[in-house]
């Protein structure tokens, strides 16, 4: 009886024990100042496999290989490498290279591209890629419709564009990291970018490589903008001017199909389709899916990695296991637990990075005072985004300091400044708030949105003086209050899955054309009162220079820059969401970016690597 009573106060104590390791654990991780310190550069050392082959968790099992399906990952990762488009984004410049394409030039106003293929492309059949594939793939998917995923990306493409007017993006409004579906005649060399997107009126054909042949004037202004002057040449007509378009046509959304798409119609997934990609799929089964370097790739030589097996997971918390347990090499697409992050965050093998979307809050400019630049300006310079992603958003996102989150020109444009913001509110005609109307801020019913919205409420009060009321709606309300006005701002969140500004300026504002310039009242003895336009606002003239007046206005299209929509400050920017994912150190090349595109072309496994102590766990 003593004995089983000793060993019944042994467990009990051992219990305890365990209770206030763990509740001094969870206190540790939650304070910054008081973590643990690193006792190993890595959460997971193993031994790296015998032979090119990587092992990746990247989310659940893949619902769809259709290219005009894949919306994000794990869908977009497996056709980016059984699939390849006109060009590739380098995984750390995300910079456009040559795909099928190993060059392209553009005409003077960028509204025509002409991409030249490489004779070597093949499909996994050994036939050759040619740009009627790529017409066939593009008609397929206009024809598809609503059921291709992302079909904004094409909007811009003469004839791809929606024929009904409604809404230009269709994008979710919860997220916060790892969205996913479950929740002149210039050269434009590879890498180089174009300068001012403004367009002269249409060149009547676009240029060609000497040699080329030439293009049938009568065809310059096509119904649909996607030609194959030949079998290696490729032209695309735009709406609007687009420096960017090598970079967009990267995305897998664009990627050729062979035979018209008619082994990717069906419900289930064939992992016979023929791809012309760096890899081709060997199986498919419930675990995932298994990958093969093809023997039929134009650039074979130079990817090392025999075999990838993509692995499905059930969960963040499997994922995590799997890797701990040396089942996989790499985890992405898994939603971390703030808690998990912090625990993770001090080993080496835990990469952040920040992710290709914006939340952010739309301004009703039609309203006064919201109508007044100042005002706008004021509300954004008067927010301290890097107190609000530590403290509300627990260091999981990034402060939105400019516009897009990945510029090549990022900046400090929406750093906090309340000396401004209150010179600014009270040149509008609001001295310390006094005057100023409450301010009605739509949002979402989401915990996180609403701790968010207090807390720029608080900063508003502080800073400007001015009261705010937080009206919370629910999700599905959340477009039709947009439609209908009711609101001076409304949340709003973004996904930008290219780098392509134009169409990531369209994504957030419905559209990336530039409105034509009201004119100015000019003072005369005929018309001694200039028009109103608000308590001391200043006038169109004072904002912003004049344009110089277009000789044939109907013509000349002109499109919004970073800066314009920064300057203009219609929308109020917060935070970029952050995405996370675990690399195994003996892993080579696997970049991660803001897309959430890294190229496995250019992976490799050290398969001599050891860690220095030459231990395993």
């Amino acid at each position: 009886m003593s004995a089983k009573l000793g060993t019944t106060l042994r467990v009990r104590v051992h219990r305890s024990r365990l209770a206030l390791f763990l509740c001094a654990a969870t206190i540790l991780a939650g304070c910054a100042e008081l973590r643990q310190p690193k006792v190993e550069p890595f959460f997971s050392v193993t031994a790296p496999p015998l032979l090119q082959e990587l092992r990746w968790s990247n989310g659940k099992a893949p619902r769809s290989l259709d290219p005009a399906k894949a919306a994000s990952a794990p869908e977009t990762d497996i056709v980016r490498a059984v699939y390849e488009g006109l060009t590739n984004l380098d995984s750390r410049s995300l910079r456009e290279m040559p795909g099928v394409a190993e060059r392209w030039e553009a005409s003077a106003d960028l509204r025509s591209w002409t991409f030249h293929l490489r004779r070597d492309a093949k499909w996994t059949d050994g036939s050759r890629v040619t740009a009627h594939d790529f017409v066939a793939a593009w008609k397929r998917l206009v024809k598809l419709g609503e059921r291709t995923a992302n079909n904004y990306l094409f909007q811009n493409i003469v004839g791809m564009g929606k024929k009904k007017p409604g809404p230009e993006v269709d994008q979710p409004t919860d997220f916060l990291v790892n969205p996913s579906p479950d929740q002149g005649v210039t050269t434009a060399s590879p890498g180089k970018v174009l300068g001012r997107l403004q367009a002269e009126p249409k060149a009547p054909a676009a240029p060609t490589a000497p040699g080329a042949p030439e293009v049938d004037p009568k065809t310059a202004a096509p119904n649909f903008g996607v030609q194959a002057v030949d079998d290696q040449t490729l032209r695309i007509d735009l709406e609007l001017p687009d420096k960017d378009l090598p970079k967009l046509v990267a995305h897998p959304l664009f990627s050729p199909v062979h035979a018209n798409g008619s082994r990717l119609d069906g419900d289930s997934i064939d992992p016979s389709v023929v791809t012309n990609g760096a890899f081709r799929i060997a199986t498919i089964n419930d675990d995932g899916v298994t990958m093969e370097r093809s023997e039929t790739y134009w650039n074979r030589k130079t990817v090392a990695l025999e075999r990838i097996r993509f692995v499905a997971a059930r969960s963040a918390e499997s994922a995590l296991n799997s890797y701990r347990n040396g089942e996989v090499d790499i985890v992405t697409n898994a939603a971390f637990e703030p808690l998990a992050i912090k625990l993770l965050a001090p080993y080496d093998d835990f990469r952040r990075s920040k992710h290709s979307a914006l939340n952010f809050y739309e301004v009703n400019v039609t309203k006064p005072p919201f109508s007044d630049r100042r005002v706008r300006e004021a509300l954004a310079l008067a927010i301290d985004r890097a107190k609000l992603t530590e403290g509300e958003l627990e260091g999981s996102t990034q402060p939105a300091l400019s516009l897009l989150p990945l510029g090549e020109r990022q900046n400090e444009t929406l750093a906090l400044d309340i000396v401004k913001a209150k010179g600014l509110i009270e040149k509008a005609g609001y001295k310390e708030g006094e005057g100023f109307p409450k301010i009605r801020l739509v949002v979402n019913r989401n915990d996180t949105q609403q701790r968010v919205s207090r807390s720029v409420a608080q900063m508003w009060k502080q800073n400007l003086g001015v009261e705010t009321e937080v009206i919370v709606k629910e999700s599905s309300e959340m477009e039709s209050v947009r439609q209908a006005g009711d609101f001076d701002l409304i949340r709003r969140g973004v996904v930008l899955p290219t780098n392509d500004d134009l169409v990531s300026i369209g994504s957030i504002l419905g559209s990336a054309k530039k409105p034509p310039k009201a004119p100015i009242p000019v003072a005369s003895p005929e018309n001694s009162e200039a028009v109103p336009t608000g308590p001391n606002e200043p006038s169109l003239g004072e904002l912003a220079p004049a344009a110089s007046p277009s000789p044939d206005a109907s013509i000349s299209i002109s499109v919004l820059t970073e800066e314009d929509v920064v300057y203009d400050m219609n929308v109020i920017p917060l935070y970029f969401p952050t995405s996370y994912c675990l690399v195994k150190p003996f892993i080579r090349g696997f970049e991660v970016n803001g897309l959430d595109a890294p190229s496995l072309k250019e992976v490799s496994i050290d398969n001599d690597w050891l860690p220095k102590n030459a231990g395993t766990r």
